[in-house]
C-alpha cells in the first residue's frame, strides 16, 4: 500500500461541472488513463489549478475509475475506507437486526461512496466483489475495515476484472471458517440455497428481493405462474411458497434443473410437483402455442445480454419481442411482471418497450406497481445508472 503512484488530471468545464454535482464515474473520454497504474490516487482540478476532485484509477466497461472525495484535505488511507463502511453498517441495522431476512448488501459500490466495490453478507459470510484491478489495490484497507467493523465467520471474495469478462475458476476463499455449501439464507421466512465458492453467481440476485416478497405475498395464489430466464428458480419458490397453483420454470443452463430442484427442496417443496424445463426461453415460447398453455403470472427478468444457438438478445433491443411473445401466454387478467437489469435501459425506454409490446399485439394493460433496487442497494442521485433495476407489474386486460 505505501508505493501507490499519485497523479494530477486537468478537466474542462463541463466535467467539472458534473463532478462538482456529486457525479462519481471517471468518463473514459475525459482524459487518457493509458499511461497510469491500475490503483493510481488521481488529484483533478480544472484550468486554473482549482481542486475538484480525489479518485482512483480503475478500468471498468463502464469507466476509468471514480470519484473518492471532493474534500481536499480528506486523506484517502485506511481511516477513508473505514469511516465509509462504518456509515454503511449504519444504514443497514435493520437488515442486521432480522430474523427472517439473513442476506442483503452491506456496501453498494458509489451509493457508499467507493465505487467499483461491493460487499454482501450472507447469514454470517462477507462476500467482496472487486470490479476493476483499481480496487483491489486497496484490498488490505477493505479487509482490514472489514475485519474491524463486522462481526463474520468468514470472508469470500469476487474478481470481476478479467479484461475479457471471464472469471478466474478459484475457489474465492479468503478467511475466516470455511462454509458449508449450499449455505442456507433466509429471506422474507423463504430458504434459499446459495453458493459462495462457484463462480461469480452465488445461487440469488438480492436485489429482486422485494419482487419475490410481493409474489409471495400478492400475486401468487391460486395461480399458474410460468418463470423465463429463471436461473435457478427463486421467483417459482417464491411462488409457490405463495400459494400458486403451479410453477413452470424454464432455463437453458443445464445446470438450473437441479439447481432449481434444491431450492424447492430446502423449503420442504416436492420438486417432482413443479415444472422445471431446461430449454431456451425463446423457443419455449412456440412450444407453448403449440400446447394452448396458459399462465396466470409470467415472470420475464432475462439477463441484459444472453446468447444462444439461435438467438442474440439484448434488453436494449430486443425487450418488446420478448413481450410480444409472451402477451398470448397470459389468461385473461393475468400479470406479466417485467424486469431489467440493463443499466443502460431508462424506466422511460422500458415503459416504452412494454407500450410498444402491447399495440403490436393489440391488447390493453395497465402498469400496476413499479419497483426499483431495494434500501440496501443504495444509490446516488448524482449517478441514475447505479439503480439499474426497474421492474413493472402489468395486468394484462384481454
Amino acid at each position: 500500500m505505501h508505493n501507490r503512484t499519485e497523479s494530477k488530471q486537468v478537466v474542462n468545464e463541463k466535467v467539472s461541472k458534473q463532478l462538482k454535482n456529486g457525479y462519481p464515474l471517471l468518463e473514459k473520454d475525459w482524459f487518457s488513463t493509458e499511461d497510469l497504474q491500475e490503483g493510481t490516487l488521481l488529484t483533478i482540478e480544472d484550468h486554473s489549478n482549482r481542486f475538484i476532485a480525489k479518485a482512483y484509477v480503475g478500468k471498468q466497461n463502464v469507466g476509468n475509475g471514480w470519484v473518492l472525495s471532493t474534500d481536499q484535505q480528506e486523506p484517502i488511507d485506511l481511516a477513508f475506507f473505514k469511516g465509509k463502511l462504518t456509515e454503511a453498517i449504519e444504514k443497514r441495522q435493520a437488515y442486521f437486526r432480522s430474523e427472517d431476512t439473513t442476506a442483503f448488501r452491506l456496501f453498494n459500490s458509489e451509493g457508499d461512496g467507493i465505487g467499483g466495490l461491493q460487499i454482501d453478507y450472507y447469514a454470517g459470510y462477507i462476500v467482496i466483489t472487486w470490479y476493476s484491478e483499481g480496487i483491489y489495490t486497496f484490498r488490505e484497507w477493505v479487509l482490514d475495515s472489514v475485519r474491524k467493523l463486522v462481526s463474520y465467520e468468514g470472508i469470500y471474495e469476487k474478481k470481476r476484472f478479467a479484461e475479457d469478462g471471464s472469471y478466474t475458476g478459484e475457489d474465492d476463499y479468503v478467511e475466516g471458517k470455511r462454509g458449508e455449501f449450499p449455505l442456507l439464507i433466509k429471506e422474507n421466512g423463504i430458504t434459499y440455497a446459495t453458493y459462495l465458492n462457484d463462480g461469480p453467481m452465488t445461487g440469488i440476485f438480492l436485489d429482486q428481493r422485494l419482487v419475490r416478497k410481493r409474489i409471495m405475498d400478492q400475486y401468487a395464489v391460486g395461480k399458474r405462474v410460468l418463470n423465463l430466464f429463471s436461473y435457478t428458480g427463486a421467483f417459482s419458490v417464491a411462488a409457490a411458497m405463495g400459494g400458486a397453483s403451479e410453477t413452470t420454470s424454464v432455463d437453458l443452463a443445464n445446470r438450473s434443473r437441479e439447481k432449481t430442484e434444491e431450492q424447492f427442496a430446502v423449503n420442504g417443496l416436492d420438486p417432482t410437483e413443479q415444472r422445471i424445463v431446461v430449454m431456451d426461453a425463446f423457443r419455449y415460447f412456440s412450444y407453448a402455442k403449440k400446447k394452448e398453455l396458459e399462465y396466470d403470472l409470467i415472470v420475464l427478468d432475462p439477463p441484459s445480454f444472453a446468447r444462444s444457438k439461435k438467438i442474440t438478445f439484448r434488453a436494449a433491443k430486443d425487450y418488446s419481442k420478448l413481450l410480444e411473445e409472451a402477451i398470448p401466454l397470459v389468461s385473461k387478467d393475468g400479470v406479466i411482471i417485467a424486469s431489467t437489469n440493463a443499466a443502460n435501459v431508462t424506466t422511460k425506454q422500458f415503459k416504452r418497450f412494454v407500450d410498444e409490446a402491447f399495440e403490436a399485439t393489440g391488447v390493453h394493460y395497465e402498469v400496476i406497481e413499479e419497483h426499483r433496487v431495494p434500501a440496501d442497494f443504495a444509490t446516488t442521485r448524482a449517478y441514475p445508472k447505479g439503480s439499474y433495476l426497474k421492474v413493472l407489474m402489468i395486468q394484462v386486460r384481454k
